[in-house]
């Protein structure tokens, strides 16, 4: 399995348009927002989340570019993991794919019914809660009940999933867990063997939010990354999703060292793994 991180921030990215804090006028690398692509050969390509970003995300990655035909495109298919904007705002930006498959949560794809409107207009899409793509395995772990602020919808949830894909072709597997308010029932094994976690990474500390107004974390349906890093001995564990709050974006700081040391990863956007 190939894996390219095509963004590795949180909703608004790093720097942040509307934010003069620390660390968005630092002069830090930037990252654009989180968004992750998979493929089990190399050619077709499938989308974890579909960033705002995601125009720019594909003319920067060469494996993501159109061709060899001139409307050709890699892309075979988006898996959300909930209907967060910041995760699905890039649908509206493929649109002239000519239809992907999406798969989502049941919550989610009633929540995006708007967006789905205006996209299946541009194509034969297809919207699914069971996923299916070729030549991976993928399972599915619901780890969230927080609905994104504009949904209005009643429906059960999950509201927010994790996924585990696993290629049975070489044993590799990763999982995507952006977000995460908790360590759901069944977590540890669904991550256990793992040779790669993805982990949500949005804010370090559970009062992070403070110096800039926010609510706390937890309310934002994330756990801080000091509540993980316990977890992580001996473990390929990566930290994404990155507010442009969080120290961990600052390569000379405490907090960056501190992850670094409990044997987890920082990748900046464009990071490839292969496994």
């Amino acid at each position: 399995m190939k894996v390219i991180l095509l963004g590795t921030a949180a909703g608004g990215g790093c720097p942040q348009w509307n934010c003069a804090c620390r660390l968005c006028t630092a002069g830090l690398v930037p990252r654009s927002q989180d968004c992750v692509a998979i493929s089990a050969d190399g050619a077709g390509w499938y989308l974890l989340n579909c960033s705002p970003d995601i125009r720019s995300q594909i003319l920067g990655t060469p494996e993501l570019r159109a061709g060899p035909g001139p409307r050709e495109s890699p892309l075979r298919g988006v898996l959300l993991t909930d209907a967060e904007l910041d995760h699905t705002l890039g649908l509206l930006m493929v649109r002239e794919s000519g239809g992907l498959p999406v798969w989502a949560p049941a919550a989610a794809l009633s929540a995006l019914s708007p967006l789905r409107a205006i996209v299946d207009g541009y194509g034969d899409w297809t919207w699914s809660s069971d996923v299916d793509i070729s030549g991976l395995r993928v399972d599915v772990l619901p780890v969230s009940d927080k609905r994104p602020k504009y949904a209005t919808a009643t429906a059960g949830g999950p509201w927010v999933v994790a996924y585990r894909i696993t290629d049975p072709a070489t044993g590799g597997v990763l999982v995507y867990a952006p977000c995460l308010r908790s360590r759901p029932p069944g977590f540890d094994a669904f991550v256990a063997d793992a040779s790669l976690v993805l982990l949500d990474g949005t804010f370090y500390a559970p009062d992070e939010m403070a110096g800039v107004g926010g609510p706390d974390q937890l309310a934002m349906g994330h756990l801080p990354i000091t509540a993980s890093l316990p977890l992580v001995a001996g473990r390929h564990w990566a930290f994404t999703h990155l507010n442009n709050t969080n120290p961990v974006l600052d390569p000379a700081s405490a907090e960056h060292a501190a992850v670094l040391a409990a044997g987890a990863s920082l990748p900046p956007d464009g990071t490839r793994y292969s496994f």
